[in-house]
C-alpha cells in the first residue's frame, strides 16, 4: 500500500529537479520553462495527496485550477520564445532584455 509520505516523497523529488533545473540551465529558455511545469506539477501531486489521504475533493478541484495556470503559463512562455527566435536567432534567457518596446 502506497502511504501519504511516498506521494510526498515524489512530489518533493519532482519539486527539487525542477529547481535544480532552472539553476544549473539558466540559459535556455525551453529548459527553464520544462523546470516550471515540473515544478507545478509537484505541488498538484502533493495537492492530489493531500486530497486523497483527507477526503476532501477541494483540493482536487484546485489541481484543476492550477493546471489552467500552467497551460496559460506555457503558452505565454512560449508566445514569447516565439517572439525572441524571431528576431534574435536565438533562445537564450539572456538575451530578452533586447525585446524591449
Amino acid at each position: 500500500m502506497i502511504s501519504l509520505s511516498h506521494y510526498l516523497v515524489l512530489g518533493a523529488l519532482l519539486f527539487a529537479i525542477g529547481v535544480v533545473g532552472i539553476f544549473l540551465n539558466r540559459k535556455n529558455l525551453i529548459v527553464i520553462l520544462m523546470s516550471i511545469e515540473l515544478m507545478l506539477l509537484a505541488v498538484n501531486t502533493n495537492f492530489i495527496a493531500f486530497s486523497h489521504y483527507l477526503d476532501d475533493p477541494a483540493g482536487q478541484i484546485f489541481v484543476f485550477f492550477i493546471l489552467t495556470v500552467a497551460a496559460a503559463e506555457a503558452a505565454i512562455g512560449l508566445a514569447i520564445l516565439l517572439a525572441l527566435f524571431r528576431n534574435l536567432r536565438t533562445i537564450h534567457a539572456d538575451d530578452l532584455d533586447s525585446l524591449q518596446g
